[in-house]
């Protein structure tokens, strides 16, 4: 019985060793070298200026917002409709208005009553008045008469004792009140002749403009509700759906527009190779993770202001405080494997050119 069970215990022991030592050999043996998924991005000259580009649009990527804040009824240009083309005024996005188109027909009809008013005044005396003022002053005339002659009358009575002192001076009393009174009608009926004031037509027509000014206003802010292209583009990015709160938060566009039928590329250029930067040196763009010639550029601009480094490579060396130069370049052959927002690394040329 013993002689099995040491020979068994012989064949493991051995097995295990055959396994540790397989085990050991494997480990010894050299690492395969890796590939690169995509060979690394190379300068085509002899001494280089490298800086970090971004590709954007010609027109830079224009972050649309809200004018009015309040909740979004319409989306005319959908998310799935990214990449449309929109012509410059086109509407894009509509605010909730319906308070607004409350409040001018509110205005409207203000503004009709002023107008109302207006030629209300204007178009005074009206057909219709002028015969009974007309009557009324003939009528006035007439018991001016009357008085009159019963006055005179009196006043000859008098002398032979016919009329009494008292109901002369009644006579004449109510002479002179039909006189005054003939003359009143007369100035009314004069009035009514002569129309409106001018002042009261003057603030008629400031009440119009007033009112008419106001529904103006309304238009405007219904206008402004609805959010539109400000430029000839394309829609690069939607942000926002039916029934979304917006505001005016800067941080959080509604859309973003460019034109793209010219791309451009940013490049931050570090601020310790500003003073070799060339404005004629020959520059060129590599796609990240394509092989092959890299992308001519030509020189846009060089905005000379100095700015703090946005874009960060990833690299655990790179200082966060560092200033660039941002200079712009269009790409001179649009290629279509380019998109908005990608980054590339931009060789420019520090041998050639000469001194800006």
């Amino acid at each position: 019985m013993k002689r099995p069970f040491l020979l068994l215990l012989s064949t493991a022991a051995l097995a295990m060793l055959l396994i540790a030592a397989s085990h050991v050999y494997h480990e010894q043996q050299p690492i395969s070298r890796l590939e690169a998924p995509a060979p690394p991005s190379r300068t085509p000259y002899g001494t280089t200026i490298a800086a970090t580009g971004i590709v954007e649009a010609a027109s830079q990527n224009i972050a649309v917002g809200s004018a009015l804040s309040g909740v979004v009824l319409e989306v005319h240009v959908p998310a799935e409709r990214v990449g449309t083309h929109v012509e410059r005024g086109t509407p894009l996005v509509r605010i909730d208005d319906r308070h607004l188109r409350a409040q001018l027909a509110l205005a409207e009809a203000r503004t009709s009553a002023s107008r109302a008013q207006l030629t209300r005044l204007l178009e005074q005396p009206r057909p219709e008045e002028i015969p009974p003022s007309e009557a009324k002053v003939a009528s006035a005339r007439a018991n001016a008469g009357r008085a009159r002659d019963e006055f005179e009358r009196a006043r000859l009575l008098v002398a032979t004792h016919a009329v009494s002192d008292q109901e002369m001076v009644t006579k004449r009393l109510l002479h002179e009140q039909a006189a005054q009174d003939a003359k009143r009608v007369e100035k009314e009926h004069a009035l009514l002749l002569a129309g409106a004031w001018e002042p009261d037509r003057a603030i008629a027509r400031t009440a119009v403009d007033e009112a008419q000014a106001e529904v103006e206003r309304i238009k405007t802010e219904i206008d402004r509700a609805t959010v539109r292209a400000p430029i000839t583009g394309q829609v690069l990015q939607v942000n926002v759906r039916e029934g979304e709160q917006v505001s005016g938060d800067p941080l959080r566009p509604l859309l973003i527009l460019g034109r793209l039928d010219v791309l451009h590329v940013r490049a931050d250029i570090d601020e310790n190779d500003i003073p070799r930067f060339r404005r004629d040196a020959p520059a060129t763009a590599q796609v990240r993770g394509q092989s092959g010639p890299g992308l001519k550029l030509r020189l846009v601009r060089v905005e000379p202001y100095v700015v703090a480094k946005r874009w960060l490579t990833g690299d655990n060396t790179e200082r966060i405080d560092t200033r660039v130069l941002q200079v712009v370049y269009e790409v001179a052959a649009n290629d279509a494997s380019l998109f908005v927002g990608q980054q590339v690394d931009v060789f420019i040329d520090a041998a050639a050119g000469k001194s800006p």
